[in-house]
């Protein structure tokens, strides 16, 4: 009787934990690249580029992913507070890559541009954009 009452209390509070969880997943549809020169200049912009790749933001495991052709993982250190203004919307994270470099990456809403969406990835001698949509798993429906 114990042992089932136990088995009970692991299943409601993995379920639990499991429903708290938040993760959202974003398809991109184009980025652009801006890089710092020899001299520590921001160039120009790249042209805007057609992309196709899922970007995943895991608020359980602290965590955004980029399955890209070589997937880039990114761990999440602090939820910045979300700022907003007339013409955007900005959810900014604290983030480090895999060396323990810190940067900042940015969920952005353009408000005067239709609500259009764009990840930023904001690194000490590039940054890169990419448009995102909300992504729809066909499993899901």
């Amino acid at each position: 009787m114990k042992l089932r009452t136990l088995f009970f209390l692991f299943l409601m509070v993995f379920g639990l934990q499991q429903g708290y969880s938040q993760s959202y997943k974003f398809l991109t549809t184009g980025f652009s690249v801006l890089e710092k020169d020899a001299k520590g200049n921001w160039g120009k912009w790249s042209e805007l580029q057609p992309s196709s790749m899922v970007i995943s933001l895991d608020t359980n495991k602290n965590r955004i992913v980029i399955y890209s052709q070589e997937v880039q993982l990114y761990d999440i250190v602090e939820y910045q507070d979300k700022t907003e203004n007339d013409d955007d919307l900005i959810y900014p994270f604290s983030c480090k890559d895999d060396n323990g470099v810190p940067f900042t990456i940015s969920i952005i809403t353009r408000k005067k541009q239709d609500n259009r969406k764009q990840f930023y990835i904001n690194q000490k001698d590039v940054i890169v954009v990419y448009n995102i949509i909300n992504y729809v798993d066909k499993n899901m429906k």
